[in-house]
């Protein structure tokens, strides 16, 4: 793949600026209480800019949502033929716990975003639709099937319930490595009830 060109790349840093200059604003003050307006401001960028590049508020905290919406899908669209989409979703979902993966949710500053989320009737609506359309995206990519909606909801529900029991714990100060090491081994109990996929298919 050729490496993006000058204006692409430039786009891509401005967005990133902006994203950047977002979230501290949002955990520090509250996601309700900061308007695009200081957000740009602190970017050195216009609003009009800002609006550019994420269309709406939520999309400034939640600037990684198009990756998180398509990552189980693209987990499953990876699979050769006849591979057990279960096994697929278990194993990256129990490795990120055990390499303690930040972007789960085991970051020293993860506490203080769930605290934002959950204060912000905005965030968690925000949060449900793209819980939603990543399910949708996971249902479109297993094999055709009349049971593959089912299964992906199944799939789906399982990793948002590690999430949030993953954030519950973080949320009453638990020790990270802790919270992983327990919900590593529940995860992959719970999915192993689904099907009974070996471990390394």
């Amino acid at each position: 793949m050729a490496p993006p060109g000058l204006r692409e790349t430039k786009k891509r840093q401005t967005r990133r600026t902006i994203a950047d200059a977002a979230l501290p604003l949002f955990l520090e003050h509250g996601f309700d209480r900061v308007t695009v307006a200081e957000v740009a401001r602190h970017a050195g960028v216009s609003t009009n800019t800002v609006f550019n590049y994420f269309p709406a508020k939520e999309d400034l905290f939640f600037d990684r949502q198009a990756e998180v919406e398509q990552h189980l899908a693209a987990l499953v669209a990876a699979l050769p033929p006849g591979r057990c989409p279960v096994a697929a979703v278990r194993d990256d979902l129990r490795g990120a716990l055990e390499r303690i993966d930040p972007a789960y949710g085991l970051g020293a500053d993860s506490a203080l975003f769930f605290r934002t989320v959950e204060a912000s009737a905005a965030l968690r609506a925000r949060e449900r639709e793209i819980g939603e359309r990543a399910e949708a995206a996971l249902a479109a990519a297993l094999p055709p099937a009349p049971g593959a909606p089912l299964l992906a909801g199944a799939l789906a529900g399982v990793h948002r319930a590690t999430l949030r029991e993953l954030r519950r714990r973080v949320l009453a100060a638990e020790p990270p490595r802790t919270v992983a090491t327990d919900l590593a081994a529940a995860a992959g109990a719970a999915f192993d009830l689904l099907c009974r996929c070996p471990e390394h298919p």
